[in-house]
């Protein structure tokens, strides 16, 4: 069959299809590639959620026919299925294949002349809204870290927040079936310490309906049905985080005292731009439960600053909003204008200038309250696995651990708190 290498762009649920994708064609008798110049078949697994994003998979494809001209390109993922046939217009692209058709991509690379064979810019893309297919496959950290597993067990979203494609590329949301995710869990938990729950929208998981499993019935039939020493969640929407949730997180030890709840902005009005579901109220109010119920958890939150409309007095208040919350880190993020949303189309955008000013006071008042919290460990002891960077392990409130001595990777320990770093901490 020859040699595949396939290539992602984007996120961790971006990475995951990517992983079942390899094994897709695995068994389909391609053998993996060293590296694209060696490979027969490039699959370019794609992100669309900025215009850069974008540019970035346009420029690996030229490069990639300038560097293997024999190699047959196929283009999946996000920007294929929104802009298909700009992507097939490309030199060496011979397939452009849409989230809506990636779990037939062996199938479709394998066909023998007369069956339908592919010729250049051809073109599998459907109604991605009637998509019921699960694609997913563990893959370790974005990172490059290869102790700490993350599995996609929700793909999808219902929202239509007026900046995001992503609904528009990933279809309605939908869930793994419990059964698989327990029996993925357990083969993981044979191998890792840490296994990390993740998805698009994972706190809509269990959703569909007919469905009376939440996120929370997942979790207890996981801690019950698996060995898994740790589960961690990844990016859970605040309205998601139900008393349930955040009770189980807090009375559970094999669960990583870790929220990352999106929040945006702080901002009542910029919120209702941006059709957010929540506001600024409701928001705080699952953050300060989190915490009475976890005195040292991380907390984080995703930010965006310079979003359409946003005067100097919406940012002092998403400003306030976060300064007053106890947040131990932030995703800083400034808009980008992404075509096809309703928010690209807004006649007061903020000055780019703007923009970069504002994201910079945002991150220095996160790294603020990051030094502030990481001082607030020293002297305790906790809970972390070792990572495969040597003399490296991450606790289970997310804070990077300079060890003291070597210790073999991806082992669970317990480790008392001496001293801060530059940006961790240090095992005494």
């Amino acid at each position: 069959m020859g040699k595949y290498f396939v290539q992602n762009f984007g996120c961790r649920a971006t990475q995951a299809d990517g992983a079942a994708l390899e094994s897709q064609l695995a068994a389909k008798g391609f053998e993996a590639a060293e590296d694209r110049a060696a490979a027969d078949l490039v699959v370019l697994n794609t992100c669309t959620v900025t215009s850069s994003a974008d540019e970035d998979v346009r420029h690996a494809i030229r490069r990639v026919h300038r560097e293997n001209p024999a190699a047959r390109i196929l283009v999946t993922g996000c920007y294929a299925q929104r802009a298909p046939a700009e992507l097939a217009s490309l030199p060496g692209v011979e397939w452009v294949v849409g989230n809506s058709h990636k779990t037939q991509i062996a199938e479709l690379v394998t066909l023998e002349p007369g069956d339908g064979a592919p010729y250049h810019g051809n073109i599998h893309v459907g109604d991605i809204f009637a998509q019921r297919d699960f694609l997913s496959a563990p893959v370790e950290d974005a990172a490059g870290d290869r102790t700490r597993p993350n599995l996609k067990i929700q793909d999808g979203c219902n929202n239509r927040c007026s900046f995001c494609i992503i609904p528009f590329v990933r279809g309605r949301s939908r869930s793994a079936p419990a059964e698989q995710v327990v029996a993925e869990v357990r083969s993981l938990a044979a191998r890792y310490c840490e296994v990390v729950l993740s998805g698009i929208n994972l706190g809509r998981w269990g959703r569909e309906p007919g469905s009376s499993m939440r996120l929370a019935d997942l979790i207890r039939l996981l801690l019950a049905e698996t060995d898994v020493p740790r589960l961690r969640l990844s990016s859970v929407e605040p309205m998601d985080f139900s008393d349930g949730l955040l009770g189980l997180m807090a009375e559970s030890p094999r669960i990583a005292k870790h929220v990352h709840a999106p929040l945006q902005t702080g901002s009542d009005r910029i919120l209702r731009r941006m059709h957010r579901k929540y506001r600024p109220r409701h928001y705080a109010d699952r953050i300060l439960k989190a915490r009475a119920l976890m005195p040292d958890a991380a907390i984080g939150a995703d930010v965006m600053v310079g979003f359409p409309g946003e005067t100097d007095a919406d940012f002092e208040e998403n400003l306030r909003f976060i300064e007053a919350l106890p947040f131990t880190y932030l995703h800083v993020f400034t808009y980008s204008e992404r075509p096809g949303t309703p928010a690209a189309e807004a006649t007061d955008s903020v000055p780019m200038p703007v923009r970069k000013d504002r994201n910079r006071v945002l991150r220095e008042l996160a790294a603020s309250k990051n030094q502030a919290f990481r001082e607030r460990m020293v002297g305790k002891t906790l809970s972390a696995v070792t990572l495969h960077e040597p003399g490296a392990a991450l606790s289970e409130n997310y804070l990077k651990i300079e060890l003291a001595r070597p210790r073999e990777a991806n082992r669970l320990l317990d480790l008392p708190i001496t001293a801060v770093t530059e940006t961790g901490l240090r095992e005494a």
